[in-house]
């Protein structure tokens, strides 16, 4: 598992995928927090704080994550690779998991550069220091949670095709509906919006947000993960 891992390490690296994901993440976040005028401009909020990250990054992950996740095994079908792989002394596991993290570290990368807008707003304050620290810190747990589902469930839809482009498209689609699409739908049935909702990822990414992580909500995304990382290892086998 960790020579797989080391792999998809060294195939983002060594292309411009890797470095590419990143600076368009940072880019995008550090445009959207700073330098356009908006809802979610630091600057232009009046106290800072850094709810305007922990908003948007999400959607952000939407696009990423499928990006980095929808070669994992559609290149390895299309080039007919997945039979070397599969006879190799390793478990059809060991192959998911490694390419899971591999992945999943990926995004961790990419997510260490945006402490320093913790740093950032912890000097704005007035006082300075004055920030919600057990609230940040529950923001970025959820935040790679809601990564963690997002990496299996890019795994599993770069098994259902040889293309990359229709890879990323399922899990864009996949992604988009497992975070917003249960809110979107409990919007049309009212008596039962609460129940609903508590299907969807954005309401426990929420839960955790608030500085309290309940078990329930680390229950649901490692179930998630689980279960997405178990149906690609089925789809391998």
């Amino acid at each position: 598992m960790i020579a797989i891992l080391r792999k998809e390490l060294n195939l983002f690296f060594a292309s411009p995928i890797g470095y590419l994901v990143i600076l368009v993440f940072l880019l995008a976040n550090g445009l959207f927090l700073w330098v356009f005028k908006g809802d979610y401009n630091i600057l232009n909020a009046g106290f800072a704080d850094l709810n305007s990250f922990f908003y948007i990054t999400p959607w952000f992950f939407i696009f990423l994550i499928p990006a980095v996740t929808m070669r994992s095994f559609s290149d390895e079908i299309k080039l007919g690779t997945i039979e070397i792989l599969k006879t190799k002394p390793i478990t059809n596991w060991q192959i998911v998991l490694g390419k899971y993290f591999g992945s999943f570290l990926l995004i961790i990368l990419a997510l260490v550069p945006t402490l320093t807008y913790v740093y950032t707003v912890h000097q704005l304050g007035n006082p300075i220091g004055n920030l919600d620290f057990g609230s940040i810190l529950g923001s970025y747990v959820g935040l790679l949670f809601v990564a963690s589902s997002f990496t299996a469930m890019g795994l599993f839809t770069s098994t259902l095709s040889n293309n990359q482009i229709i890879a990323f498209i399922l899990g864009l689609a996949l992604s988009f509906f497992m975070f917003y699409g249960f809110e979107a739908i409990s919007e049309l049935n009212t008596t039962y919006k609460i129940q609903i909702d508590n299907f969807g990822m954005h309401t426990h990414f929420e839960s955790i947000s608030r500085g309290v992580i309940d078990t329930s909500d680390i229950i649901y995304f490692v179930t998630i993960t689980y279960f997405f990382l178990y149906l690609t290892k089925i789809k391998i086998d």
